[in-house]
C-alpha cells in the first residue's frame, strides 16, 4: 500500500523531501518561534500552555515610542552597512576585473591570498587590528621607533567599526564580482572598441550592465551581512555605536526580555527581507547560475 503511495509522489518530491524537511525544521520552525514570541508579553516566557496570555503589540509600541531611542540602533546598523557596500564596490572592482582579465595563471593564487582569512576566526583576526591599531602597538610602536612620533589610530570609532565590516566582508563582495565580470564577453568588448568606444563608454556601456547581476548580489550580501554584525561594533569600536544586534543581543541575555528581542529581530528581518526581495525580482538568478555552471 505504501509503495503506491510513493510511485504517486513526483520523483522530484520525493528527492526533495530531506532538504525541505531540513528547512522547515532549522529555518523556518526557530523563525516561527521569534515571531510568536514578539506578541508576548514583555519581560515573559510563556508562548503556549496555561500561562500563555493573549497576543500582544506592547513589544512592538516599546520599540516605536518617541522616548524610546533603539530607533538609533537601527538606522546606525543601516548607515554602516551601506558605506561599507559602497567602499566594497569601490575596492573590489579592480580586483574583479584583474581576475576575470589579467591575472592569468596567478588567479588562483590571488584568490588564494583572499579565501585564507576565512579559515581564521573573525574575533581573533578583529583582536590582531585593535594590537596594531591600539596605541604602544604595531603602528604606533613602529611609528615612534623609526620617526619618533606617533601615530593616533581611529580605534573605537565609526571609522574603525567600518573599516572592520570592509576588512571582514571583502571576499563576499568580490567573488561575486568576479562572477560578474567573468560573464562579460571579451568579443563584445573588442567590437565596442572597434566601433570607437572609449574605455569610459566600454564601462558604462557595456561592463558595467553586464556585471550588473553579480555586483547586485555581492552587494546584497554584503548587506545582509553587515546589518547583523556584531563584533566589529564591539572589538574595533568599543561599543562607541551601539548597533541593532547589540541591542537583541542585550535583551535575549542580560535584560531577559526575550518578547522584546523578538520583535527587534522581526522588524530586522523585514527590513532585510523586503530589500532582498526587492533586488532579487531583478535578477535572473537561471541566467547567473547557468553560466557559472558553464
Amino acid at each position: 500500500m505504501t509503495r503506491p503511495l510513493l510511485k504517486a509522489v513526483p520523483l522530484g518530491l520525493r528527492f526533495s523531501l530531506p532538504v525541505v524537511l531540513l528547512l522547515l525544521v532549522g529555518f523556518a520552525a526557530p523563525l516561527l518561534a521569534v515571531v510568536g514570541y514578539s506578541f508576548v508579553e514583555p519581560r515573559t516566557f510563556a508562548l503556549l500552555g496555561p500561562e500563555a496570555q493573549g497576543p500582544t503589540l506592547a513589544n512592538y509600541r516599546a520599540i516605536f515610542n518617541p522616548a524610546n531611542t533603539v530607533y538609533t540602533s537601527f538606522v546606525w546598523s543601516l548607515l554602516l552597512a551601506a558605506q561599507t557596500v559602497v567602499i566594497l564596490v569601490v575596492v573590489c572592482w579592480p580586483i574583479a576585473y584583474g581576475l576575470s582579465f589579467l591575472f592569468g595563471r596567478f588567479a588562483n593564487l590571488v584568490t588564494l591570498a583572499f579565501v585564507m582569512p576565512l579559515f581564521i576566526s573573525e574575533n581573533v583576526r578583529l583582536y590582531g587590528w585593535v594590537l596594531f591599531f591600539i596605541k604602544g602597538g604595531v603602528l604606533d610602536g613602529t611609528f615612534r621607533s623609526l620617526f619618533g612620533v606617533g601615530v593616533e589610530a581611529p580605534l573605537f570609532t565609526p571609522v574603525a567599526i567600518v573599516f572592520g565590516m570592509v576588512y571582514v566582508y571583502l571576499p563576499f563582495m568580490l567573488f561575486p564580482m568576479t562572477l560578474g565580470l567573468s560573464m562579460v564577453p571579451k568579443d563584445l568588448k573588442d567590437a565596442a572598441f572597434d566601433l570607437g568606444a572609449s574605455r569610459f563608454q566600454v564601462f558604462r556601456e557595456v561592463e558595467l550592465p553586464l556585471a550588473m547581476p553579480g555586483l547586485m548580489i555581492g552587494a546584497l550580501l554584503t548587506f545582509v551581512l553587515a546589518v547583523g554584525a556584531v563584533a566589529e561594533a564591539k572589538v574595533l569600536g568599543g561599543q562607541s555605536i551601539i548597533v541593532i544586534t547589540h541591542d537583541i543581543e542585550i535583551a535575549f541575555t542580560y535584560a531577559q526580555n526575550w518578547p522584546m528581542g523578538a520583535a527587534l529581530s522581526v522588524l530586522l528581518m523585514l527590513v532585510v527581507g523586503s530589500l532582498v526581495v526587492a533586488v532579487l525580482r531583478y535578477l535572473d538568478l537561471d541566467r547567473i547560475l547557468g553560466r557559472a555552471r558553464s
